[in-house]
């Protein structure tokens, strides 16, 4: 399961590329409040997360995405001791404009108004955006054509986050969004496990995975700003 757009990005784009950059603090958030919002900030339908690793413990630092759009620019977020980094990779005569004009001011909104929610709010919201990070995780792995277990088990993680969260589990639509993973789930548990997922399966998958992915960014954009 070679990510050759990871490889190219470690290899050659992290390093020879232009790019435009931006840094917030976390204060008066935590380090995982803000790179959540700042993950969903950043992604949208024509995004696709090719590498997340978070911090295996409590420390700031160490929590890494890297976000590769259909326009062939990469964007990266990385925690720091105490801010976050945005960058945005970008080949020659185009620009990374927009992580400044717009993602920058538009997270700095959603920083100020997350600190103002509930907790419970606050809490559900981060629990949607796991969700949203979970179905990437699992978009990747189909177009890697992964192993049909990490798969399955990719599919049942986003379900199973969703169910717990009362934001998600009460808004219109949700039960469509659970039968279509569970659907999902069934068809490929029903695969040879330790094979890799058949390449007739992806673009049904993709799709049905892209219509899901749409609801819940919207859902989650309607909570953040109103």
């Amino acid at each position: 399961m070679e990510n050759r757009l990871l490889n190219q990005f470690n290899s050659v784009i992290s390093t020879q590329w232009e790019f435009k950059e931006f840094k917030l603090p976390y204060e008066p958030l935590t380090s995982k409040e803000l790179f959540e919002l700042a993950y969903h900030t950043c992604n949208s339908l024509t995004n696709r997360t090719i590498s997340i690793k978070l911090s295996p413990t409590e420390d700031k630092s160490g929590s890494q995405a890297i976000m590769y759009s259909n326009s062939k620019k990469f964007t990266t977020l990385e925690t720091s001791d105490d801010m976050i980094i945005l960058k945005k990779f970008y080949p020659k005569d185009t620009t990374g404009d927009k992580l400044i004009t717009e993602i920058q001011p538009k997270l700095s909104r959603r920083k100020a108004s997350f600190l103002a929610k509930e907790k419970d709010f606050k809490s559900q919201v981060l629990k949607m955006i796991l969700v949203e990070r979970k179905l990437d995780e699992c978009m990747n792995y189909i177009m890697l054509k992964g192993q049909n277990r990490k798969i399955y088990f990719a599919i049942g993680d986003a379900r199973e986050s969703a169910a717990v969260v009362p934001l998600f589990m009460e808004a219109e639509g949700a039960s469509l969004v659970q039968l279509a993973l569970n659907k999902w789930m069934t068809r490929v548990q029903l695969l040879d496990q330790e094979k890799n997922f058949p390449d007739d399966l992806v673009s049904g998958l993709v799709k049905n995975l892209m219509q899901i992915k749409k609801w819940i960014l919207n859902l989650i954009t309607t909570h953040l700003d109103k």
